[in-house]
């Protein structure tokens, strides 16, 4: 008999196996033990900027962290161009402009982390 500390989604399991008895089936002695700290809730990305949000929206292509903002608010953007650079297994992510025109917001700060489709910034 083995005794193990597990830790899934931030929940600590304290799990104790045995042996089976030889068909390979192994009877779950598991029970959870009280979570000795609790996930940390992600902040709600509020606009940073007072012209409030675009209609077209430049959303995270993975899951990340904001790497560098190379625009800001009321820049002009060409399709294609970087707007937001997010870091995803070692990797810098440009997500661009979809279309021409002018950065109406970026809601993200740099540092920040972000869900694959969460919107970043938006354009008018």
């Amino acid at each position: 008999m083995k005794n193990y500390t597990i830790t899934v989604n931030g929940n600590v399991y304290d799990v104790v196996v045995e042996e089976g008895a030889g068909t390979g089936a192994v009877a779950p002695k598991a029970a959870p033990a009280a979570p000795k700290a609790a996930p940390k809730a992600a902040p709600a990305a509020a606009p940073k900027a007072a012209g409030g949000a675009g209609a077209i929206k430049i959303e995270a292509g993975a899951a990340g962290k904001v790497f560098k903002i190379e625009a800001s608010v009321g820049q002009a953007v060409k399709k294609g161009d970087p707007v937001i650079i997010i870091e995803a297994m070692k990797m810098e992510i440009p997500q661009v402009a979809p279309q021409d025109g002018t950065v109406a917001s970026i809601d993200v700060a740099v540092g920040d982390a972000c869900e694959a489709g969460s919107v970043l910034a938006t354009l008018n």
